[in-house]
């Protein structure tokens, strides 16, 4: 049976609009990217070796000399964060292995404390609890990037945060001691998926199932 004029028109809608709806979804998903995580002092010299961060999908990757055994992987829509031990093929919860994983979390730069107070909950920090507030101060660029700069404070602790606005995301802290975590030398371009999955066959450690064993054994002294 042949199409009518009609039905071929509705049909030719269809397509484009999903096509639109498609087009649109791909413009509007944050972009994948890659950067280092340097630590600057209040004079601006470096300290240290820097970070290395990848994102990708409301996932990130962070490898840092502070932790140079294994790597650390966050997941933003599941709020987790892992310590992957490559050598062990183990993996376990990050914790605080990190300070890199309370502040380089995705976020929605129209609300981001709720994200930044999960962040701390997951690694355990004490000022995790309480009420955060985060206060827009105005749009301050970061390099050559569009940023907001919010002041943030919780229970103990206050510092300046800038989000890119495009990438959804930190780029930089300074704390009330004038010293800085900062993105630089931002690559903006795709991450090979493999980067961000916790290889097949490795088992997650828990570190207090570890020590009631160890205490059970021998090697036990109470203190």
């Amino acid at each position: 049976m042949r199409s009518t004029p009609f039905q071929k028109t509705t049909a030719l809608c269809l397509i484009l609009g999903l096509g639109s709806a498609a087009s649109f979804a791909q413009a509007v998903r944050a972009p994948e990217f890659s950067a280092d995580i340097v630590s600057r002092d209040a004079a601006g010299l470096a300290m240290g070796a820097a970070a290395k961060l990848y994102v990708s999908n409301h996932k990130v990757r962070i490898e840092t000399p502070e932790a140079s055994a294994g790597f650390l992987l966050i997941d933003g829509d599941a709020g987790t964060a892992h310590f992957v031990r490559p050598a062990q093929q183990v993996f376990m919860d990050a914790k605080q292995t990190s300070r890199f994983t309370q502040i380089f979390v995705p976020l929605d730069p129209k609300d981001p404390c709720s994200k930044w107070q999960a962040a701390a909950a997951t690694a355990g920090a004490p000022n995790a609890g309480g009420e955060w507030r985060c206060e827009r101060v105005d749009d301050e660029p970061v390099g050559d990037r569009r940023a907001i700069r919010y002041r943030v404070a919780s229970a103990d602790s206050s510092s300046l945060r800038w989000i890119d606005s495009d990438l959804e995301f930190p780029v930089k802290l300074l704390a009330t001691d004038g010293k800085t975590i900062a993105l630089e030398h931002i690559r903006i371009e795709a991450q090979p998926a493999s980067l961000f999955d916790i290889p097949p066959g490795f088992r997650k450690l828990d570190p207090r199932a570890l020590i009631e064993r160890i205490k059970h054994s021998d090697a036990w002294v109470d203190p």
